[in-house]
């Protein structure tokens, strides 16, 4: 396949090249504000599991404007992998279940709270739904958790979430913390995908919470009968699809030339990965390295002071 087939296959990926953003994601935020107006009144963001960087690039220009704007809107973006530089865009290298990450980001914020705490994290999916979503409902309480030392009160949360049968416990856990949780799917997010975002608005915890990262969170008891209420018991997660029906669709396949007179060129991403796991890889393909030699033991037909050569297959 040519490098033209994926800006066929997804238009979002293509979209975000053009339009200058590091990842398709910025489309799934920039769509989730569309529907909750979630940068009005925000002077201090937080990005959790920032890297790439879409989600602050989207920060940043809402709340900042351009680089030429003065703005008093403070961004910290938080990850434990480095990340290329943004301009108006506080980085910390650091560990999300870490108190000092929290107080590294109310310094910033010079002792004030912040006002929106967004977090695009998730992990290494494997195939497993069950093992995904317990995995990434681990995340989202891990975001959580620092969210309750640095949120200020009636603030807004919001955060991706793997829904599946569990998505009740964790919507009863999140309206402890938030007057209103919603569960959204922008129009980016594929369809075929169980990804979906919490978005939690109001920030009000309980009277006499202390935030503490030594103990977990929420330690809920229930069942395996919990999501098996029935009638006035039954607890119901709100659910919106976002975006304008007339948005491009994720799962769809779209020509190459998406306007009459406006001739298709492929675009590079805007951003490169900062040394990805896969770059020693990469590098020995395009030097044809992926082949390597190793000394068997010699043979009776072998002269003497030499071995066989055996070649190891590609590695895949």
């Amino acid at each position: 396949m040519g490098r033209s087939s994926k800006d066929k296959r997804d238009i979002y990926y293509r979209l975000a090249k053009e339009e200058g953003w590091r990842a398709r994601s910025a489309f799934k935020l920039l769509q989730l504000d569309e529907e909750y107006r979630l940068f009005r009144g925000v002077h201090r963001a937080v990005d959790l599991c920032a890297a790439p960087g879409s989600w602050s690039q989207v920060l940043s220009r809402k709340l900042r404007g351009s680089e030429d704007q003065e703005s008093e809107a403070k961004i910290v973006a938080v990850d434990l992998q480095a990340m290329a530089p943004l301009p108006g865009v506080i980085q910390i290298q650091g560990d999300i279940t870490k108190v000092s990450t929290a107080h590294e980001i109310i310094r910033h914020f010079e002792g004030q709270s912040a006002d929106l705490v967004v977090c695009d994290g998730a992990p290494d999916v494997t195939g497993l739904h069950d093992i995904d979503e317990y995995i990434q409902a681990q995340l989202l309480l891990a975001a959580l958790n620092i969210t309750t030392h640095v949120l200020c009160r009636g603030g807004t949360f919001v955060a991706k979430i793997f829904r599946g049968k569990d998505v009740t416990l964790l919507y009863s856990q999140l309206k402890i913390f938030f007057r209103e949780v919603t569960c959204a799917k922008p129009r980016s997010s594929r369809n075929s995908s169980i990804e979906s975002f919490v978005v939690c608005q109001g920030y009000c915890p309980p009277e006499g919470y202390v935030p503490n990262m030594s103990n977990p969170l929420l330690d809920h008891c229930y069942n395996v009968d919990f999501n098996q209420l029935e009638g006035p018991n039954r607890v119901i997660v709100p659910f919106l699809a976002c975006g304008d029906l007339s948005a491009y669709d994720s799962d769809r396949t779209y020509p190459l030339q998406l306007e009459t007179g406006k001739e298709y060129s492929y675009l590079p991403p805007t951003q490169p990965p900062i040394c990805p796991p896969y770059q020693e890889a990469c590098f020995l393909k395009r030097n044809n390295l992926l082949s390597k030699e190793r000394h068997s033991a010699p043979s009776d037909e072998t002269p003497p002071g030499t071995a066989s050569q055996e070649v190891d297959p590609p590695v895949s």
